[in-house]
């Protein structure tokens, strides 16, 4: 990606607060109460293979600058509990997805290997009791290399897990200290290795890039070191400091954050590193070897983008477990209870912790597959995609189709009858433009970060 204009009045131009378009619409239009015989009719009226996500709130220490779910505590029994109510959440789906079979599993947080082999053995059991796993090719799990021996990391690979993800954020000692997640490299590397060794199909590396007291060279370092650890995949995202949403990056102090131009230096970096370096820049924050199933699957086209990320499962088929989870099936979305005592109390009670939930009009749907394809394969095929859903395009999208201007004036953006392209120098602008498809947003939903 040598070709993207690090253009200082490109950035001021397009570096708006936009979605990540993981969803279109975005959780933010998931709406209270919701009822659970509309998730019964839709669970049993689709069909296909089904994606399980399963969110695991617990960690050990709390990383100052994480804004995900998650439940701080050293006792491991609170872990028990929250199998036991996983099983009865489990049982609950089971009538309504008999028929389906589960194509990919993946286990998020929090921290997932929180859990102890023997917690992880019965988690496991619970998949194979309540759903068809026949045909399970993907079983991937979210690392903390603190909380991960080499001996668990065996125990996860005897189970069936092919895939990991390490969270390093960054090698730099100062950045961890004042993130509050100190972490030794040489684990890491023993950790990598051992997967590779192990036979993992695909090892990631999650990088944050923003963190406090990040400067070009030493995030440079960080770089080279993750370049020599040779993961098939690289996760590069940006950090958003949002003191007054998760108290703990109060503790950040804001001096210490760099500046944006700073920040967009460290984007800069590491995409031109990656791609130096032979990695195939997926888009947005992703990058992954050509070889690997990623890059692979947008190169033929069947990539897709889920509340995981970029994935080659699941876009429409991907059915949230535990507390705060998201599902999206059949254009129907719903989460569930975010806090763990609301959501103990829906399980015991016996009925689904369902917090909110949107059913997708003609239009949402529409548009979410519009902005799942630039968002993906960076095109559309205007023509085709006109046929699929009988509608004049020029028409249908008379008021987003102007917004696209600017971009195209730029040399970002390709528009003729039949497609739309985004060029190569402007795939760093991809949520920006997408942004003028999303009717959502032009009402003014703004709680967003910046795109870069």
């Amino acid at each position: 990606m040598q070709s993207i204009q690090w253009d200082p009045a490109l950035i001021a131009k397009y570096n708006i607060n936009g979605p990540r378009y993981t969803s279109y619409p975005t959780a933010l239009a998931l709406q209270a109460p919701f009822d659970s015989q509309i998730v019964r009719q839709t669970l049993q009226s689709s069909s296909g293979e089904l994606s399980l996500y399963l969110h695991l709130p617990f960690c050990h220490q709390l990383c100052y600058y994480c804004g995900c779910n998650k439940v701080i505590t050293r006792h491991q029994h609170k872990a028990d509990r929250y199998l036991d109510a996983l099983a009865q959440e489990m049982a609950l789906y089971q009538p309504w997805v008999a028929h389906r079979s589960i194509g990919q599993i993946h286990l998020g947080g929090g921290t997932p290997t929180f859990l102890t082999e023997q917690q992880l053995s019965r988690l496991m059991r619970l998949f194979q009791q309540h759903f068809d796993c026949s045909q399970l090719d993907e079983l991937s799990i979210e690392i903390d290399p603190r909380s991960c021996s080499l001996e668990k990391l065996a125990h996860l690979r005897k189970l069936g897990f092919n895939r990991v993800s390490f969270g390093v954020q960054d090698f730099d000692q100062q950045v961890q200290i004042t993130i509050n997640r100190v972490q030794d490299a040489d684990l890491i590397r023993q950790l990598v290795e051992g997967s590779k060794t192990l036979g993992f199909r695909s090892v990631n590396l999650d990088l944050v890039y923003g963190l406090p007291y990040q400067q070009a060279g030493s995030f440079a370092e960080t770089l080279a070191q993750v370049v020599a650890l040779d993961p098939d995949r690289i996760s590069l995202f940006s950090y958003a400091h949002l003191p007054e949403r998760f108290a703990a990056q109060r503790k950040i102090p804001d001096a210490a954050l760099p500046a944006a131009s700073t920040k967009l230096k460290l984007l800069q970096l590491g995409i031109e590193t990656f791609s130096t370096a032979g990695y195939q820049f997926i888009g947005m924050d992703h990058f992954a070897k050509p070889g690997d199933g990623l890059a692979q699957a947008q190169r033929d086209g069947r990539l897709q983008r889920n509340f995981q990320g970029y994935t080659t499962h699941g876009q429409n088929a991907l059915l949230g477990l535990g507390v705060s989870s998201i599902s999206q099936v059949d254009g129907v979305l719903w989460q569930h209870e975010k806090d763990l005592p609301d959501y103990y109390q829906a399980i015991d009670a016996g009925h689904l912790p369902l917090a909110k939930g949107v059913v997708l009009s003609k239009d949402d749907r529409i548009r979410a597959e519009l902005i799942a394809q630039l968002i993906c394969h960076f095109e559309l095929d205007i023509v085709a995609f006109a046929s699929k859903w009988q509608l004049d395009f020029a028409r249908y999208f008379a008021d987003s189709l102007p917004q696209l201007a600017p971009f195209i004036e730029d040399g970002l953006l390709e528009l003729t009858s039949g497609h739309i392209r985004i060029r190569e120098a402007g795939r760093l602008w991809v949520r920006s433009i997408c942004s003028a498809f999303d009717v959502y947003l032009q009402q003014g939903q703004q709680r967003y970060s910046k795109v870069v």
